[in-house]
């Protein structure tokens, strides 16, 4: 018997989830809710597990996090490690498997003139001749943001949840998104807006000095969501096509395997989409781009419930949208199995690189962690595979809700095949399962990586 401290105070769906995780173990440990005392496995948020203990007991207490991960989920530090990887290691398979990506950091749009001129002057080479789009994301670390600032009290939520993203294909339209953003944050300073002024969207960039900014794939797999029929829906007369990306659920064991839980969810855009195009208002200056055919993030969309829901393998037969017209063209099985198998490799080669940047991710052979994976799929035809997978980030305690009542099954088993490979076996190590290789598939997790990692001191 032991004890498990379990404690997610803003996800009760994660919490249950991991209630019904520990009442499948053999032995079912005894359940805690203080964070005081002795206890065997730490359960919870990160911000409630006690990492000192963690570090200082390796023998005997299981944490469901990594103390430090930033490498992998923050995306200046993502983007960092890959293209470090990518340098050192030529004919690594990341060459081609995640967007161009630049970082910029300031406070203030008078500063962006002087970096497009030094360390972002490629990036404003390629915005002289507008043919490319770019897409701006601020890069979030809560524990460095004053809430004083924040104007509402959702604001840190939205900011997690894919908000402050901009697109753009000019030097023009990039400098007039920051001012912008700095025009919210002068409004702060003066008379309340009513909540139809208020733009839910903005971001403080006196608060969030990172962004990214990502070449945009402007060539995406599309499909109609409701070829795929749910709730009494009917398929469409005329099928549109829809972006999406992949929520992929990763689990990362001790130091270290790496597993693809192989429930993976397509997560669609509000409207069919069309590509990026460029208009003006009545002074000739840009004006924004409507992110509504090109954002896939469910928590932008939470009026659609599962509308825009649907599990990956649920698309196979679905008539392929994007490309050359061909209502013949559907996509297949052989399809699917193409993209996750890029998408196993991905994610390998992914923490292989964080593993070279040890001040920022240290796995612990006495922890796991669940990690939520987004990926793109690009249609080209002509190429060798046609369909190809690109990361896009990581997203530590990933937002489960948004699966909805109709996918909840895969949580259950998702957490529960986390109880059975990463709990059971630290405490009755007769439980592991002997001879896993890489490839194959148990309890619905694909192993990615098995790696032998020095313990950290």
């Amino acid at each position: 018997m032991f004890n498990a401290f379990v404690s997610w105070p803003t996800a009760p769906v994660t919490k249950s989830l991991v209630l019904k995780a520990l009442e499948a173990l053999n032995p079912t440990p005894a359940i805690v809710a203080s964070p005081e005392g002795d206890h065997n496995l730490l359960w919870s948020t990160y911000d409630d597990i006690d990492h000192e203990l963690v570090h200082s007991h390796r023998e005997s207490v299981l944490s469901s996090s990594y103390t430090f991960r930033k490498t992998l989920i923050r995306k200046h530090f993502l983007s960092r490690t890959l293209h470090a990887y990518v340098t050192k290691h030529p004919d690594s398979k990341l060459r081609n498997t995640s967007p161009r990506t630049f970082e910029i950091e300031l406070s203030f749009v008078d500063e962006l003139e002087e970096m497009l001129l030094d360390e972002l002057w490629e990036l404003g080479k390629e915005l002289e001749d507008g043919e490319r789009w770019w897409i701006l994301k601020p890069c979030v670390d809560i524990s460095r943001l004053d809430f004083a600032f924040l104007r509402c009290a959702s604001q840190v939520e939205w900011l997690t949840a894919g908000n402050g993203i901009r697109m753009f294909n000019s030097r023009a339209a990039l400098e007039k998104i920051f001012e912008e953003f700095e025009d919210a944050d002068s409004d702060d300073d003066g008379e309340d807006k009513s909540d139809g002024e208020e733009d839910q969207t903005a971001v403080v960039t006196s608060q969030l000095r990172h962004f990214v900014i990502q070449e945009y794939l402007d060539n995406p797999l599309l499909f109609d969501p409701a070829e795929v029929l749910i709730n009494g829906s009917s398929k469409p007369d005329e099928p549109q096509g829809f972006k999406f990306h992949l929520r992929a659920y990763c689990v990362a064991q001790g130091a270290l395997k790496v597993f693809l839980f192989d429930k993976i969810l397509a997560l669609f855009s509000a409207v069919p989409y069309v590509k990026p195009s460029v208009e003006e208002d009545e002074d000739g200056d840009p004006l924004p781009v409507d992110l509504g055919p090109h954002l896939t993030n469910t928590s932008l969309q939470a009026d659609r419930g599962e509308e825009g829901v649907r599990l990956f393998s649920e698309l196979v037969s679905c008539q392929i949208l994007s490309g050359p017209h061909d209502p013949r063209a559907r996509f297949t099985t052989e399809d699917m199995k193409s993209i996750i198998d890029q998408m196993t490799t991905i994610l390998a080669e992914t923490f292989k690189a964080a593993l070279e940047n040890p001040v920022h991710f240290q796995p612990l052979p006495n922890a796991f962690e669940l990690f939520g994976i987004d990926f793109l799929v690009t249609d080209s035809p002509g190429s060798q595979p046609r369909f190809q997978v690109s990361l896009l980030e990581i997203n530590a305690e990933p937002a489960i809700e948004l699966t909805g009542p109709r996918l909840s099954w895969i949580l259950q088993d998702l957490f529960i095949a986390m109880g059975k490979v990463c709990v059971e076996p630290f405490f009755n190590p007769k439980t592991e399962e002997l001879g896993w290789v890489v490839g194959e598939t148990r309890h619905g997790l694909i192993k990615c990586l098995e790696e032998q990692v020095r313990a950290h001191p």
